[in-house]
């Protein structure tokens, strides 16, 4: 029989071998694309599929339909698809299987733990076989056991991401936002600390543009933050020339495998961007990439000294001495909290010691403090790898921070050191970059009208 006859299949390792052929494929979705309008009429996305003759890389096949509904609508990678009369090309020496809109057709089923065996999705002119039913078994009981050979190196950590470049990326699937309009964010996270970016903005456009507190329009509600973890950054992705309605391949509480991810920085706070180059590629629950990140944080978390436990990575071995904070002077005992604990504390009036990053302050210059009656009141911006909040100084508060200083030199010196910022002689800021240290502070929640937060810095003292 004629290899693009309905009713013979070939295995992909046979496949790749019938360049210039038409044939039917079927096979398991390891990843797959998201659609986009090609520079002429039709729609265009590209889906990988393996079988147990052939996984690595996979098969790419490229499909091209004349509306964007008639493309493959895959609800899980993971699931499996049929291809009937595709045709085997090469394209930059590498071997492809292209769908053509005029006598090409799809089904997909659901992958290894469905039970239907209707396909959920066809295309318009595909032909049911009683056969393909047996297929879709075989391959069912082949996921079974099946666990994909890909290099750890292929996949960074959050902890490794660098801006204004692409990367790939195993995490967890937090929390989907869909906001006013067409906003659209996924919380993502893998149990490791982004690195401190440095900060580029002047102190005093603090006043007109502050540095935000979230990437997000609006401020997540307190009960879905608290469904976040507590250590490790929650990295925001955000979608790029993609509709959101396909974004449905991304589910909360799931571990996906995000490849060509562009990795971005705004305001000092880090996002991803799925681009229409973004793909998605299947992770059983028994992945061992996975696997591997679940126990590094689970080793996070139990690791000695206590103290070391819930501090952002990057202040390991121990944060800078600009300041000193109130407590107990065993190093081996201090409890240190995320401000993540900080936000979702079950204690509306608490008490913590965080290790942060001052970001920003108003007022920035050390003549407005309101010395020497005493410091009204000094708004500082804190973050760390889980949050960034306001926290406020308060007359005797503040008094202590600044260690009764009341010289404006001195002052500014103390505050420079506190924000990173590299001053001239003449005490002026020389450079938009600032990477301020890591400090310590103690942090006092309070509850102030409507039901919202309100943190204050106590305890604490400014030595540099």
């Amino acid at each position: 029989m004629p290899r693009g006859d309905l009713y013979n299949f070939l295995k992909i390792r046979d496949a790749i071998d019938s360049v210039a052929e038409k044939v039917n494929l079927i096979g398991v979705v390891l990843e797959c694309g998201f659609p986009r309008k090609t520079k002429g009429t039709d729609w265009f996305c590209s889906v990988r599929i393996i079988d147990e003759t052939h996984q690595d890389p996979g098969l790419p096949v490229n499909v091209f339909t004349q509306t964007r509904n008639q493309l493959p609508r895959i609800l899980s990678v993971g699931d499996i698809i049929q291809f009937q009369r595709v045709l085997m090309k090469i394209h930059d020496d590498k071997i492809n299987a292209v769908f053509y809109k005029k006598y090409s057709s799809f089904a997909i089923y659901e992958g290894r733990d469905g039970r239907n065996l209707v396909p959920y999705q066809t295309y318009e002119t595909f032909r049911e076989k009683d056969l393909d039913k047996n297929f879709v078994i075989d391959l069912r009981r082949w996921l079974q056991n099946f666990q994909f050979d890909e290099g750890a190196n292929y996949f960074s950590f959050i902890r490794e991401i660098n801006g204004g470049e692409s990367f790939n990326l195993v995490c967890k699937i937090i929390h989907i936002h869909e906001g006013a309009g067409n906003e659209w964010m996924a919380f993502v996270w893998d149990g490791t600390d982004a690195p401190p970016s440095n900060i580029l903005q002047k102190l005093e456009d603090e006043m007109h543009h502050p540095l935000p507190l979230h990437l997000e329009s609006l401020p997540l509600p307190r009960d879905t933050l608290c469904s976040f973890p507590s250590v490790g950054t929650v990295l925001r992705v955000v979608s790029q020339d993609i509709e959101n309605d396909n974004l449905r391949l991304l589910k909360t509480g799931e571990w996906v495998k995000l490849l060509n991810l562009l990795c971005e920085v705004h305001a000092g706070l880090w996002r991803c961007v799925l681009t229409p180059f973004t793909k998605l590629r299947y992770t059983p629950n028994e992945d061992r990439l996975k696997l591997e990140r679940q126990r590094l944080y689970d080793e996070r978390l139990s690791r000695s000294p206590q103290s070391l436990r819930r501090m952002p990575f990057w202040s390991l071995p121990w944060p800078s001495q600009v300041t000193e904070v109130d407590g107990d002077d065993d190093d081996d005992h201090v409890i240190f909290l995320t401000l993540m604990d900080v936000l979702t504390s079950s204690e509306v009036t608490a008490s913590f010691k965080c290790v942060v990053r001052v970001v920003a302050a108003f007022p920035w210059q050390a003549k407005d403090f309101c010395f020497p009656a005493g410091i009204d009141r000094i708004r500082l911006t804190l973050e760390d790898s889980t949050a960034r909040i306001h926290a406020f100084l308060y007359a005797e508060d503040g008094v202590k921070f600044f260690d009764g200083q009341s010289f404006v030199k001195a002052l500014e010196s103390k505050l420079n050191a506190l924000l990173g910022v590299i001053a001239d002689n003449d005490g002026e800021q020389n450079d938009t970059r600032r990477n301020p240290p890591w400090v310590q502070v103690c942090l006092k929640s309070q509850s102030e009208k409507l039901g919202s937060r309100h943190y204050r810095i106590f305890g604490t003292k400014l030595v540099a």
